[in-house]
């Protein structure tokens, strides 16, 4: 399993649908910022926002998991093999994050339960 790589590429706030639906002042995230980097494998970076990482898990571990080797949905949507473009769930400030399989192996930080 290989470590991968998550890029904050940009953080966004639609203001039409925010000025309708959302709650006076609201900004763009305050819990990421445009150049951050984290690294995850089968686990959730510490101080990663839930709701994020809800929305690219299943992306990160693909990669994590040997999906570099081949381009994502039958290569009509990223064109370089090993790397996925995905955004969080908030639809009035998504978050755009760069996801890209590293050559680094993961490292299990847990220890297995006897049974």
């Amino acid at each position: 399993m290989k470590r991968v790589k998550i890029t904050i590429l940009k953080t966004t706030l639609d203001k039409e649908l925010a000025e309708e639906y959302g709650v006076p002042g609201l900004t763009a995230c305050p819990m990421m910022q445009k150049g951050q980097v984290f690294y995850a494998d089968y686990a959730k970076p510490e101080v990663f926002c839930d709701e994020a990482w809800k929305a690219i898990y299943q992306y990160v571990f693909a990669l994590a998991h040997g999906a570099e080797k081949e381009l994502f949905y039958y290569g009509d949507w990223i064109k370089k093999p090993g790397v996925a473009i995905c955004s969080c769930n908030d639809g009035l400030r998504p978050v755009i994050m760069k996801l890209e399989t590293t050559d680094e192996e993961a490292e299990i930080n847990y220890t297995p339960i006897d049974r």
